[in-house]
């Protein structure tokens, strides 16, 4: 019997060889397949964590323990590791090795002086922008990119999550910064400039978390590590960034939750503009207990 040119190459290799091989056949086929897979997936561990483990204790040292010497000589240890185990992965961690460098050469704190907000913003900017550029540009694979439009609406549990995020801030911040005093780390804002720029720093920082921690960091972490190595790395950097900046006391019992499940929000929704929109919902509830915790007379609507 002649197969024709429209039967599949599996259905003709049946015919030709008969049922019993056939079967041998097709398993052979579905055990290639399954290695094939396994060996593509990230392995539980790889020689690629060390040095993505010294980076992000770079951040930790750097940020959280104010030893920025320290804190170098732990990146340099990450990229020299890099370079052994797989160029791929020192050419990535450079991207973040870029943004953390320029975050240490300037002062983290939450003045709002335009003095402070330029320099600090100029910094912020560098990280994001350059890293960005270096995938695009120079490397052009894209692993840094910025997906602010996912394509369709969100669904209804991304929409209540936006409702839990208000409660859970209405719940937790005003607890968190009033009794531990925790809200003098940002200055008293009373006239309407510096309520305009407390206010504007609030908003700009919680993007650029969102750019630099997420888009940067774990997509170039979850390159080449199984996604909860990449989610407890970047949320590592995330937490003693913030920490610098004023989370004291048991603020990192706060961050590095909220910052798992960013990472875990946008691996599921691939939609950088969802996790800016539940950041920036989070930071009003923020923006309004510090002015409240100032002065107390205004919205005097917290519990703590």
């Amino acid at each position: 019997m002649e197969i024709g040119a429209g039967v599949p190459a599996s259905a003709a290799r049946s015919a030709a060889i008969g049922p019993a091989q056939a079967r041998l056949y097709a398993g052979a086929v579905t055990a290639s397949a399954s290695t094939t897979a396994q060996t593509d997936a990230p392995r539980t561990w790889s020689w690629k964590l060390a040095p993505a483990i010294l980076v992000s204790l770079s951040g930790l040292v750097g940020f959280a323990f104010e030893q920025r010497l320290v804190a170098l000589a732990l990146l340099l240890a990450g990229l020299a590791v890099a370079s052994v185990v797989d160029r791929r992965l020192l050419r990535d961690l450079s991207l973040i090795a870029i943004g953390l460098v320029l975050m240490g050469l300037v002062p983290i704190t939450t003045d709002i002086s335009f003095e402070h907000m330029a320099v600090m913003g100029a910094a912020m900017i560098g990280a994001i922008a350059i890293p960005y550029s270096l995938s695009r540009w120079v490397y052009r694979d894209r692993t840094v990119s910025f997906p602010l439009v996912r394509g369709h609406a969100w669904s209804r549990a991304e929409k209540w999550w936006l409702v839990a995020v208000v409660v859970l801030g209405y719940l937790l911040l005003p607890v968190y910064m009033i009794p531990t005093g925790v809200y003098e780390n940002w200055p008293a804002a009373t006239s309407p400039d510096e309520i305009f720029r407390l206010f504007l720093g609030t908003n700009a920082l919680g993007i650029w978390d969102e750019l630099f921690f997420i888009c940067t960091s774990f997509v170039v972490f979850r390159t080449h590590l199984p996604f909860w190595q990449a989610n407890v790395l970047q949320a590592v950097l995330f937490t003693s960034f913030l920490w610098e900046l004023g989370f004291h006391a048991w603020g990192p019992l706060l961050i590095f939750p909220f910052a798992l499940v960013q990472g875990w929000i946008f691996t599921k929704t691939k939609s950088l503009t969802y996790v800016i929109v539940v950041h920036l919902t989070f930071d009003f509830v923020l923006f309004l207990v510090l002015l409240h915790a100032h002065t107390r007379d205004w919205f005097p609507i917290f519990l703590y």
